[in-house]
């Protein structure tokens, strides 16, 4: 097969975000002492960043699992976790490496907060997705989680709510959700919780796929974040491919002397 002569680049904007690379380095630390690390559920939502990591030792348990195991070093990841997680920790005398993203840990005091002034707690995210367990668990599983407005009976919502957001949801998606629940009457106390890095990342991400021929975004295909922007790089530049590692990538995506951007989440 003739040499297609690509030009490839990568995103330097590419990668995990800041709280899951705090995390793996909290766990590769003690691996690298030789002492076993649990993570109750995937640490990232990325197949092969967890592959990694457990070769080197970390054994990923389920939440049932987690109710039995006792007398272990265990990590939270960035993703948080309501207080029945911490409750069981205390139970089972884990030890305990919490690596909760802060930008989560503060959302959920806010959440906390709202809840216990007695506020119609909304909350716009991706239902059974970690972060918003750990959030429903600040309101004693009282708030209420959608993923889409469609999903919304706007004759059971009160006059008057509180509105948070996954931290990894789209910002445009969250604006229009707003001025819906708006135009429907409805007084919505806003609380801007998207997280800036994702905020931030898509319009860096359009400027890069405007600027080549094709797009391979790599990602874990559970990753909300990733999930989000690859969208906007399909929207950006229709030549957008999604892969999770090497062996996906087809070679008659590409013609001869064409330019690659990489992008990563």
């Amino acid at each position: 097969m003739a040499k297609l002569n690509l030009s490839v680049s990568i995103d330097v904007g590419s990668g995990f975000c800041f709280g899951v690379v705090e995390a793996i380095k909290k766990v590769e630390k003690i691996l690298n002492t030789g002492q076993t690390v649990y993570c109750l559920g995937q640490i990232v939502h990325n197949e092969e960043e967890v592959k990694r990591l457990e070769k080197k030792g970390m054994i990923t348990i389920t939440n049932q699992q987690y109710i039995n195991i006792k007398n272990v070093t265990l990590l939270f990841r960035a993703h948080g976790e309501p207080p029945s997680s911490y409750q069981i920790a205390k139970q089972n005398n884990i030890h305990l490496i919490d690596a909760s993203c802060p930008i989560v840990t503060r959302l959920q005091m806010r959440v906390k907060k709202a809840f216990l002034r007695g506020e119609n707690i909304y909350i716009f995210g991706k239902h059974h997705h970690p972060e918003i367990i750990g959030l429903l668990g600040q309101t004693q599983n009282k708030a209420t989680v959608f993923q889409s407005i469609e999903e919304l009976d706007f004759r059971k919502i009160p006059n008057e709510i509180t509105i948070f957001s996954q931290t990894t949801r789209s910002k445009e998606e969250y604006t229009n959700v707003i001025k819906i629940l708006k135009e429907k009457g409805i007084k919505v106390k806003v609380n801007n919780t998207i997280c800036n890095e994702v905020a931030n990342r898509q319009p860096e991400i359009k400027k890069f796929c405007r600027q080549f021929d094709k797009i391979i975004f790599i990602a874990g295909k559970k990753s909300s974040n990733g999930k989000v922007l690859y969208k906007v790089c399909k929207t950006t530049n229709p030549n957008s491919y999604f892969v999770t590692n090497m062996s996906e990538i087809d070679k008659a995506w590409f013609n001869k002397n064409e330019t690659i951007d990489n992008a990563m989440a």
